[in-house]
């Protein structure tokens, strides 16, 4: 059995390519995960990352969560997981979050995550941003989340918007402190 479990959350922002990728990095590091995805998160996966992107995510999980399922077990503080990604996290999903609305799955989960002190890091995706979406990161914030937009890391110089998302993914699976850091480093050029 894998040390760590952790909960995968997907919202339907743009940027679906994130879930995968960040799916792929928790199998490296033999996490088992817990799959919530919305009903816009899966029309958003078919429509950014092709008809099969839906079921190729729920192959990389040990379990897969539907969002109105709110007696699963993920929604529960008793089950002990390392903790939750949303990637992508959308603004309605981050508001939710924020005021305590666990009305789905998803975002009961994530609360579960604020209110065990455990690890949630939110993909934040949107710009520009609302005076209500900064007020909303502030208070997960304070809360103990880890927000994180998905911007990429422009000093790596990637080729594709795959080799970007992977290393916003793998910062993001980073955050989650399960190993050792597995994101590319920045390094000074010798040149300087």
């Amino acid at each position: 059995m894998s040390k760590h479990r952790v909960v995968l959350g997907v919202s339907g922002a743009s940027g679906a390519v994130l879930s995968l990728a960040a799916a792929r990095y928790l199998l490296r590091l033999g996490a088992e995960i817990d799959l919530v995805t919305s009903a816009a998160a899966e029309r958003t996966l078919a429509q950014e990352c092709g008809p099969d992107a839906v079921e190729t995510l729920r192959s990389m999980a040990a379990r897969c969560h539907p969002v109105h399922d709110i007696g699963a077990a993920i929604a529960s503080g008793s089950v002990p997981v390392s903790g939750m990604i949303v990637a992508p996290c959308s603004m309605r999903s981050l508001a939710a979050i924020a005021h305590g609305f666990d009305d789905n799955l998803l975002t009961r989960a994530a609360g579960v995550q604020l209110k065990e002190r455990r690890r949630l890091v939110l993909l934040a995706r949107e710009t520009p941003l609302t005076l209500a979406h900064l007020r909303n990161m502030a208070a997960v914030t304070e809360m103990g989340a880890i927000v994180m937009p998905p911007v990429p890391a422009f000093y790596l110089a990637h080729e594709t918007l795959d080799e970007a998302a992977a290393q916003v993914a793998a910062r993001a699976v980073d955050l989650m402190a399960l190993s050792p850091p597995c994101a590319q480093p920045w390094s000074p050029s010798d040149s300087s």
